[in-house]
């Protein structure tokens, strides 16, 4: 057992990296969450997928404060146990003192770790951070109901992407041709590599370490996972996938998956540990929504390059609009919803955002540089969701082709991706 100097010394060796991380440089995140958010008796959550900056997010929103740090993911606390926890804290207390605010990183490692936090939260201020949607929310709806907030972190935006880049965007719209075709130059470079603040530096085979962890560790060993060469395979075809609707009853005949709900616990637990993100048909019958085949995207273009080898253009343009639309839900717009549209003709529409039944904007995606290369398909498609849907907030973002036009009487915005990426209106 891990003694309370040992733990002292792993906290005070833990802290340590994290100054240096963020000695390195620090780009603010768009995430609001600010420190005076930190409450006594409810604890603050911040999910999000492996090394998307979580860790970094909450200690730079602490290091000013009174605080004690600990991360749950290293082997050195791998036999750390529910009760242990107190000897954590005492290991904390030991080198900092008695602290106001604690940070604990990847907590659900600890079974039952909920219980500890739920005694905590009275006396402190708590922030955690996990890897896990699922597990942490639903430990915490039956521990801590009514006294969490959470917050999900994604990996880099686009806007946070170009300031680390030290190019600052100029929100109002007005580039030079030179400082255009830089931002668009970057933005071929993102929708190729993503947004992971591991790749930032150009190091991509980071990405591939990323993705086998969140496979290994994440999924095939925290769920017990036995066929694991066939959930490999079964992963890798749904990043392959991306932006393509999937059937579970498909699933589970092209794996040879003897159960339905053996495809329906694995689709949730790659989702849960934040690799993919399945969107719904829109349909204002839930039971149509529920049935009708889902469109499955990845969290982050560099899984999609890395781990398949495709760089479809027009594939990593939808999916970084879907991301980046999750993006603007999880950290300012949590009433927003977003689905994709298809009628029983097979015309369909990307996106559709709506807010309870109220459908407030229809969305194609179109990888087009002129009108010549808008396919008559997407306006069409988007007219005929218009009408069925009755919203009149029309957009196709395109690579490079900016216009606004009224087709059959509806006002179509023809919006390029640099610039809706970057919320330019």
């Amino acid at each position: 057992m891990t003694s309370v100097s040992e733990i002292a010394q792993i906290v005070k060796s833990q802290e340590s990296d994290m100054k240096r991380r963020l000695a390195r440089g620090f780009i603010p995140r768009e995430l609001e969450l600010d420190k005076k958010d930190v409450k006594f008796d409810v604890a603050s959550i911040i999910t999000g997928p492996r090394r998307s900056g979580k860790s970094t997010f909450a200690f730079a929103l602490l290091q000013n404060q009174d605080f004690g740090y600990i991360n749950f993911d290293d082997e050195r606390l791998s036999e750390i146990t529910l009760r242990d926890l107190d000897k954590v804290l005492e290991g904390i207390y030991y080198l900092k003192g008695n602290v106001k605010f604690l940070l604990f990183d990847e907590i659900q490692n600890i079974k039952g770790w909920e219980l500890f936090i739920s005694r905590l939260v009275v006396s402190k201020r708590v922030v955690l951070t996990g890897s896990n949607s699922s597990l942490l929310s639903k430990e915490l709806a039956t521990h801590l109901t009514g006294r969490h907030k959470e917050y999900e972190l994604l990996p880099f935006s686009f806007r946070e992407f170009l300031e680390y880049k030290k190019l600052h965007p100029n929100l109002n719209g007005v580039y030079t041709t030179e400082e255009k075709a830089q931002i668009i130059k970057l933005l071929g470079g993102y929708l190729e590599n993503g947004g992971f603040p591991i790749v930032l530096d150009g190091d991509l085979s980071r990405i591939l370490g990323l993705y086998r962890d969140v496979v290994e560790r994440d999924i095939i060993q925290r769920y017990k996972i036995r066929q694991s060469a066939k959930f490999k395979q079964f992963v890798k075809y749904l990043i392959s996938n991306s932006s393509s609707e999937i059937s579970y009853n498909k699933l589970k005949n092209i794996f040879g998956i003897g159960s339905f709900h053996t495809v329906q616990n694995w689709i949730n637990f790659i989702e849960n540990s934040y690799l993919t993100i399945l969107v719904d048909r829109f349909s204002f019958k839930l039971k149509e929504s529920i049935l009708a085949p889902k469109k499955v995207y990845t969290v982050d273009n560099g899984f999609i390059t890395q781990v398949t080898g495709s760089n479809e253009i027009s594939r990593l343009i939808e999916n970084t609009v879907l991301v980046e639309l999750l993006r603007r839900k999880s950290y300012f717009d949590k009433s927003m919803e977003i689905n994709y549209w298809k009628n029983e003709q097979q015309a369909e529409v990307d996106f559709l955002i709506r807010r309870g039944r109220s459908v407030t904007s229809l969305i194609q995606v179109s990888y087009a540089n002129d009108k010549t290369e808008i396919k008559e398909r997407d306006t069409k498609n988007l007219l005929l969701a218009s009408k069925e849907l009755r919203c009149n907030n029309l957009f196709v973002i395109t690579w490079d082709y900016e216009s606004e036009e009224k087709i059959e009487g509806k006002k179509v915005k023809f919006i390029p991706l640099w610039k809706w990426i970057l919320g330019i209106k």
